[in-house]
């Protein structure tokens, strides 16, 4: 465990609701008898839903134990990737990428816009719990390059400005459109179709 972890103040139990333990148990089933302990990412991904977005040490432990592997083997895979909080998070948790295709199309100016709309840097949380922002590697969507994630809705060609009116529309409670924000569909060709058109 990281030191930050520890510095949290932690829950001291956990278990699954009845309806978590019940998704737990048709994902386990999902594996041959002797590997069951393959299903430690999406029964983390449970245990973080479950728990405001967040894998407390004791939800470690209990899928840990349900698993019926070391609890160390748990928290090196909650630790090693980044889809995993081992802390508290915003309501609304703001992941920038900024590896390669985002940053030569400009992610260095969506972070800004993003510290310049919340009022806190990365790594940060606003104060009343709203929103944290985060840097974070590739989100695979580099056709469509830069984007952001917000908790599980991805947020397409961004521009500082339709960055600011995700964050804007985000904070007055309102559910922005999802996807390319700009006038293409998908991962069209931005000035749309080249090939493969009707009647060619």
């Amino acid at each position: 465990m990281s030191t930050a972890s520890q510095n949290i103040e932690q829950p001291t139990s956990f278990v699954f609701s009845e309806e978590t333990l019940e998704k737990a148990n048709a994902v386990i089933a999902k594996y041959p008898e002797g590997r069951q302990q393959s299903a430690v990412m999406p029964l983390l991904d449970l245990a973080q839903r479950q728990n405001d977005n967040w894998l407390p040490v004791a939800a470690m432990d209990y899928v840990a134990d349900l698993l019926k592997m070391p609890p160390m083997k748990v928290y090196e895979v909650a630790h090693f990737y980044t889809m995993y909080n081992t802390k508290p998070v915003g309501k609304n948790h703001v992941q920038v990428c900024t590896n390669i295709s985002c940053f030569l199309r400009g992610s260095d100016k969506i972070i800004a816009a993003c510290k310049d709309t919340l009022g806190i840097g990365l790594g940060q949380t606003t104060e009343d719990g709203e929103f944290t922002l985060s840097e974070v590697e590739c989100l695979g969507a580099c056709v469509n390059a830069p984007m952001i994630q917000v908790n599980d809705d991805y947020y397409e060609d961004l521009t500082e400005e339709s960055t600011k009116a995700i964050l804007e529309a985000l904070k007055n409670g309102k559910q922005p459109k999802t996807g390319p924000q700009g006038d293409r569909q998908g991962c069209q060709p931005a000035g749309g179709l080249t090939s493969l058109k009707e009647g060619s």
